[in-house]
C-alpha cells in the first residue's frame, strides 16, 4: 500500500494550488499593468515614428549620408530617402493599433494575446540587444531605452502568476 504524498511546491507558493482559478475571479493588477503598458508601447512606438519621420536618429545620418549626401552637419529626414513621411508614419499606425487591440484583448483576458504580446517584447529586447552587442548602436531616451523598458516591464507584468491565472481561467482542466 503506497501513501500518497503532496506534490512539492517551492516555498514562496501558496499552498493552494495557483492555477485553479474561479471564472469569474477579478482582474488582477498585473493584467491590468501589461495592457496598459502595451497601450504606452504603442504610444511610444509613435512618437518614434514621428521622430524619425520628420528627424532622423544618429544611428541613421550615416545610412542616408551613404546614399548621396556628404554634409555631415545636414539634418536630414526621411524625405530625403525619396520617402513620404505619411507612409511611415501610417504602416507605424497600423501597426500600434494592432498593439492596442493586443492591449483590448488582454484586458478581456485573452491567454493567446497574453503570450504574442510576450513573444513581441521578447523579439524586440533580442533586437535592442543585438543591435548595441553588435553594431554598436547606444540604447539612449531618444532612441530605444522606452521601448526596451516598456517591453521588458510588459514582460514582467504579463509573466506573472496572477496574469497567468486569469489569462487561463476560462480552460477546462481535465
Amino acid at each position: 500500500m503506497s501513501v500518497r504524498r503532496p506534490r512539492k511546491r517551492p516555498a514562496f507558493e501558496p499552498p493552494i494550488d495557483p492555477t485553479a482559478a474561479d471564472p469569474a475571479m477579478r482582474r488582477p493588477g498585473a493584467t491590468i499593468a501589461g495592457a496598459a503598458l502595451v497601450f504606452l508601447r504603442a504610444a511610444a512606438g509613435m512618437l518614434w515614428a514621428a521622430g524619425v519621420a520628420y528627424d532622423l536618429p544618429s544611428w541613421l545620418q550615416p545610412l542616408a549620408r551613404a546614399s548621396g549626401d556628404d554634409a555631415s552637419s545636414v539634418q536630414l529626414t526621411l524625405s530625403d530617402f525619396d520617402a513620404t513621411p505619411g507612409l511611415f508614419m501610417g504602416v507605424l499606425g497600423v501597426v500600434a493599433a494592432v498593439q492596442v487591440v493586443f492591449g483590448i484583448l488582454v484586458l478581456w483576458g485573452s491567454n493567446a494575446a497574453r503570450v504574442t504580446v510576450m513573444v513581441i517584447s521578447t523579439i524586440s529586447i533580442v533586437v535592442s540587444f543585438i543591435g548595441w552587442w553588435e553594431l554598436g548602436e547606444d540604447i539612449t531616451v531618444r532612441t530605444t531605452f522606452i521601448a526596451l523598458s516598456l517591453d521588458i516591464l510588459v514582460l514582467l507584468a504579463l509573466s506573472s502568476r496572477g496574469a497567468a491565472v486569469y489569462a487561463r481561467r476560462r480552460k477546462r482542466r481535465r
